[in-house]
């Protein structure tokens, strides 16, 4: 059984797709949606088999809900 829990920050490029961020693990891992993200992260760990909690930064919850046209769907506050 997978008691062990691993959080994962992402965030979104729209030139890259979703990416991992911080130091959770050894490599950035990149995928073009939030499935393909978490198989690629659980076959990174595959030998502990955790699971996988994905945290979205801003960026990513907007590309997540504009994938999903939901009404949810704020534009990305603006980088300074």
């Amino acid at each position: 059984m997978r008691d062990e829990r691993l959080e994962v920050s992402v965030s979104f490029d729209p030139t890259r797709g979703y990416f991992t961020t911080g130091t959770a693990l050894r490599t950035p891992v990149v995928a073009l949606s939030l499935g393909g993200l978490r198989r690629r992260v659980e076959a990174a760990l595959l030998p502990d088999e955790p699971v996988v909690q994905l945290r979205l930064d801003v960026l990513a919850e907007y590309e997540r809900n504009r994938r999903r046209r939901s009404p949810l769907a704020q534009p990305p506050p603006q980088r300074q």
